[in-house]
């Protein structure tokens, strides 16, 4: 099992010249108006179409402005690359947005009401005297062929899993549940056959909450694969003055039972995985970031286990770090395996392997050529990233997870 991205060519191959030379001479006025344009897009959107804000969208993302800039980045960056040829292909960003659309049970036939709409609202910000048929008339292939190329991936997806596009929710029975020492909650479905996929990967679970409306959120995969058990982990989310609470998360954990049946979707995502089979691995965490890892030591350690692998994790406290009896139990059944913490609050600094304050790579002897797995908060994510890059380790030898709306940005 392979992950699935796009080829360079599915998305530069017919952009005609006459429409790279609009999209680049508007490319600044769109930029410059984008936000409003997107806010005015969901507006529409969702007045056309409730539903979608209550059975798909994120409500919380919608609330906060993620899901709008995460859409507006997209769009920018993909039309920046139609037209100019020595960018690099936009390939993490349409993987990304790929494999949730998967997890989310995306098809076809809804991109042409995110057409509508968009383009609706792109006359409504910038005016019908600067919308030209000629300005439409490009922006619209740029969209088709972001929209083709999804849609193509999608598909590719769907066949791979066995399922006609859409068809990827089962209702499962909960056979297990662990409320971990940190606040997380490890929920145990069964399914009717054994389930492959991916170390790291995840699953969309859909849940109704009490005004009715059906929520999903994805959650990492953090059992071995092939088997008929599945165990995800939910951090519920307290309500902040940056945040609101979590919706999903926070629901699982006040009603979730043994005996319960929730819907979960087949796993998805892209964090390449595929490349564990051979040299050493290195784990980089912080936070509930800590779940593709654990999915990736449990793969390890059923199919390699005399693999190289350095394991780093970093936390507010030891009573705050998720999983960490887990993450310490899968270390040791790796002969080859270290592990290192960093802990804010400092309190258990000075135990073999722990340390004070915020990760740092100084004095950490990193394996030669080792594929790289980094998962957390934005902040963290971008600073580990320049202390590698800082250490000469390639850019294309880290992997990145973010679980934010705009994740493909870190690639």
């Amino acid at each position: 099992m392979t992950v699935t991205t796009p080829e360079p060519a599915d998305v530069r191959v017919d952009l005609e010249p006459e429409h790279a030379e609009i999209v680049s001479a508007t490319l600044p006025l769109i930029g410059a108006n984008i936000d409003a344009i997107t806010s005015e897009f969901y507006r529409r959107l969702f007045t056309n179409h409730p539903e979608l804000l209550r059975n798909l969208f994120n409500r919380g993302n919608q609330a906060q402005g993620a899901q709008q800039r995460a859409l507006a980045a997209s769009i920018a960056t993909f039309a920046k690359h139609l037209v100019d040829p020595d960018l690099p292909h936009p390939a993490a960003l349409l993987s990304r947005i790929g494999h949730k659309h998967a997890s989310l049970g995306v098809t076809a036939e809804q991109y042409p009401i995110v057409h509508d709409n968009l383009f609706a609202a792109i006359v409504a910000v910038l005016g019908a005297d600067t919308v030209t048929p000629e300005v439409a008339a490009a922006w619209d292939r740029v969209f088709w062929i972001m929209a083709d190329t999804l849609i193509a991936l999608e598909r590719n997806l769907y066949d791979e899993a066995g399922v006609e596009p859409g068809d990827v929710y089962r209702r499962l029975r909960v056979v297990g549940r662990v409320d971990d020492p940190s606040g997380a909650v490890l929920v145990t479905v069964r399914a009717a056959e054994p389930v492959n996929f991916l170390p790291g990967q995840y699953v969309s679970v859909g849940v109704t909450l009490p005004d009715g409306a059906r929520q999903l959120r994805q959650y990492s995969l953090v059992s071995v694969a092939g088997a008929t058990d599945l165990t995800f982990a939910v951090k519920p989310v307290e309500a902040t003055a940056a945040q609101p609470a979590g919706e999903v998360s926070n629901w699982i954990r006040d009603n979730v039972c043994v005996g319960d049946l929730l819907d979960v979707t087949l796993p998805f995502g892209d964090l390449h995985t595929d490349d564990l089979s051979t040299g050493p691995v290195m784990l980089i965490s912080a936070g509930i970031g800590i779940t593709p890892m654990i999915g990736i030591l449990e793969h390890l350690a059923a199919e390699r286990p005399d693999a190289h692998v350095r394991v780093l994790h970093a936390d507010r406290s030891d009573t705050a770090h998720p999983l960490r009896e887990r993450q310490r139990e899968l270390v040791d059944a790796l002969p080859e395996a270290s592990l290192d913490i960093w802990y804010e609050d400092g309190v258990t600094a000075g135990m073999p392997g722990v340390h004070a304050g915020l990760l740092d790579l100084d004095g950490i002897e990193l394996p030669v050529e080792p594929q790289i797995y980094l998962c957390g908060g934005a902040g963290f994510v971008d600073a580990v990233r320049g202390q590698l890059a800082a250490r000469g380790v390639p850019a294309e030898r880290v992997h990145c997870e973010l679980f934010a709306p705009n994740d493909w940005l870190l690639d």
